[in-house]
């Protein structure tokens, strides 16, 4: 069962044996009561990444205690990113299932995230601005 509480870092749960989904999928675990996220604007965000054939984590800004931010459909980020934020409220929690076309794709990235991974991330949508 998926951690609900914003205040502390999230697990991320990758079902064993199941193959990766070939699109994006976003499952709101909390739907926040803020202002939505739009295109163009700066987001505050938390979150935690596992890559879905290891289930192991290869980054979270909650390890660093530093929120992340990025202007929303910029480019600043991959694909799925400014896919999966968008629309989310502040103070909602959102797991976002990348498939490799919308995150790093064949190349990978930093020798950390192979090529062709599928990406899972649970974002918290901090703030706005």
């Amino acid at each position: 069962m998926p951690d609900h509480d914003l205040d502390q870092k999230p697990h991320v749960y990758v079902p064993p044996g199941e193959a990766p989904p070939a699109d994006l999928v976003l499952e709101d675990l909390v739907v926040g009561d803020g202002a939505e996220a739009q295109p163009g604007q700066l987001v505050n965000v938390h979150y935690v990444g596992v890559a879905w054939s290891t289930r192991q984590q290869f980054d979270a800004s909650w390890d660093r205690d530093e929120v992340f931010s990025f202007s929303l459909g910029a480019g600043q980020v991959i694909t799925g990113w400014d896919e999966g934020v968008a629309g989310m409220r502040v103070g909602g929690r959102r797991r976002i299932t990348i498939p490799p076309h919308k995150g790093y794709g064949k190349a990978g990235a930093g020798g950390v995230i192979k090529g062709g991974e599928t990406l899972v991330f649970i974002v918290d949508l901090l703030g706005i601005g």
